[in-house]
């Protein structure tokens, strides 16, 4: 009864925009959820502010509680490129918009946000910062978009969107890549073959596929250069040059499919 006397008065004051933190990233999403939307009903004058929530990550729910306040009433969602802030940081910018562009059925809110430069700003705020961010990171991480297991890469190759609730390019990323490992299957193998321009027979493929795995065993990851001294190794001479494709993956319309998980 307190909080929403002192809001109240506030916004009689002149406030137009009332912002209700978790400072300590304490509350869970169904807290905050039930907290706004007590706080907004109770408020003689809510409908004349933008109610804003800011959540901090301490216990990895920044985003989540900053989604269920949306839920409870807010309109603004204070946030931040990579979720750098305070401690454990504060709600992931990149990851609040595109949980509500790829969620929209279930978070009906829209953003003025350009997502396709999110990528970049990512990487803009790496490098002023110093910091950079975890490979597994959603959205913007090295890894959000890479596939090395076999199933995975097989999936995507025949249909991205088996594997993709998301187009990368939607965020700004250049594209999904496969990444040769220890998981990887024939199937990868042969595409990363043909995209540096090598065409395989069904024997070297074999050959070169066991020399990868050998090598991801060792290595973890296997790179295009190595890729080639296999090749080159395993069959003597690369094989005829394959035309060069744009993507490891074939396009898939952008309107039919993204977005929806199994």
């Amino acid at each position: 009864e307190f909080l929403w006397k002192v809001v109240e008065a506030v916004i009689q004051a002149g406030a137009t925009t009332i912002n209700l933190p978790d400072t300590v990233g304490y509350s869970t999403p169904d807290e905050i959820r039930a907290f706004f939307s007590a706080i907004v009903g109770r408020v003689p004058s809510s409908d004349q502010v933008v109610w804003s929530a800011h959540c901090h990550d301490d216990l990895g729910l920044a985003v989540a509680n900053s989604l269920a306040a949306l839920e409870g009433g807010a309109r603004q969602v204070e946030c931040t490129i990579n979720g750098i802030g305070e401690r454990a940081g504060n709600a992931s910018l990149e990851e609040v918009v595109m949980a509500t562009r790829v969620r929209a059925d279930r978070l009906p809110f829209e953003t003025a946000v350009d997502t396709r430069e999110l990528y970049a700003s990512s990487q803009l705020l790496s490098s002023v910062t110093g910091e950079g961010v975890q490979s597994n990171k959603a959205i913007v991480g090295r890894n959000a978009f890479a596939h090395e297991a076999g199933i995975h890469q097989d999936g995507m190759l025949k249909d991205r969107r088996t594997y993709e609730i998301m187009r990368p390019e939607e965020v700004g990323v250049p594209q999904a890549t496969l990444v040769l490992g220890k998981h990887s299957g024939r199937h990868a193998v042969q595409r990363r073959c043909e995209l540096i321009g090598v065409v395989l027979e069904r024997r070297e493929l074999d050959d070169v596929y066991r020399a990868v795995i050998e090598r991801a065993e060792r290595e973890k990851v296997v790179t295009d250069r190595d890729l080639s001294a296999i090749v080159a190794r395993v069959c003597g001479a690369p094989a005829a040059p394959a035309p060069q494709p744009v993507s490891d993956f074939e396009s898939t319309p952008a309107e039919v499919g993204y977005g929806h998980g199994v």
